[in-house]
């Protein structure tokens, strides 16, 4: 397991003042072109460098809003999935999150200076370990990543205010579902390799609520209860 250091949570990233400020400020004026109105989150991803997420050569790229590649046939997804799919979580700050496929840990940082805890889980280990340091340098103490089959969930740590599903799969996972604390929200793209519609699972006292938010573009969900790879 890669986890951070214990203690209480720290700000996911002060205002910086840097060359990408201004880029940072676009980003977010695009998202909210784009409909996005829940003004804690484009607060949170106007402050998180998303460039120290992102590996070169694309840094200077980060804050366009589209997928960039982040290694291994894996991408850090566009600003605007990230902000649409924090959004439908519903996040506050006793929630407890699961993150299925951390990647390079930008949502992980954003889904962390929005709850209490976030469970990452990210299948790629070389990822997950790059994905700790960068929170660790950010001082972000309120996030964990481990190397394993995300499809199957994080059973120890159960039930979750949130899971976070950032690659797409065949089915909604049943593992995932059965994680959902009763009022929580489960976010997941689901269809085919090539196109998906994101879909979010409400657990209620009386069973689940799905709805659907548009079509999307995601990169596999590989494991037990997602595709072959």
């Amino acid at each position: 397991m890669i986890s951070s250091d214990g203690g209480r949570r720290q700000p996911a990233a002060a205002a910086i003042s840097d060359r990408y400020e201004r880029a940072r400020n676009r980003m977010v004026e695009t998202l909210v072109d784009r409909g996005i109105r829940d003004e804690k989150v484009l607060d949170v991803m106007r402050r998180i460098p998303r460039h120290e997420f992102v590996p070169e050569p694309f840094t200077d790229k980060s804050y366009g809003d589209h997928a960039l590649a982040i290694g291994a046939e894996q991408t850090i997804s566009q600003p605007y999935m990230v902000a649409i799919m924090t959004s439908l979580c519903e996040l506050t700050p006793e929630s407890r999150v699961l993150e299925i496929g951390a990647g390079s840990g930008y949502q992980t940082a954003v889904a962390a200076a929005l709850s209490k805890y976030v469970y990452g889980i990210e299948r790629i280990a070389e990822l997950a370990r790059e994905a700790m340091n960068r929170l660790r340098k950010l001082k972000i103490t309120n996030a964990t990543i481990k190397c394993f089959d995300g499809t199957i969930g994080w059973s120890e740590h159960a039930p979750y205010d949130a899971i976070l599903v950032a690659a797409g799969g065949p089915s909604v996972p049943e593992p995932l579902v059965k994680q959902l604390a009763v009022g929580g929200r489960l976010v997941v793209p689901v269809g085919t390799e090539k196109s998906q519609t994101l879909v979010r699972v409400t657990r209620t006292g009386s069973g689940i609520v799905e709805e659907e938010f548009g079509g999307c573009i995601f990169v596999k969900l590989i494991g037990r209860y997602g595709f072959d790879k």
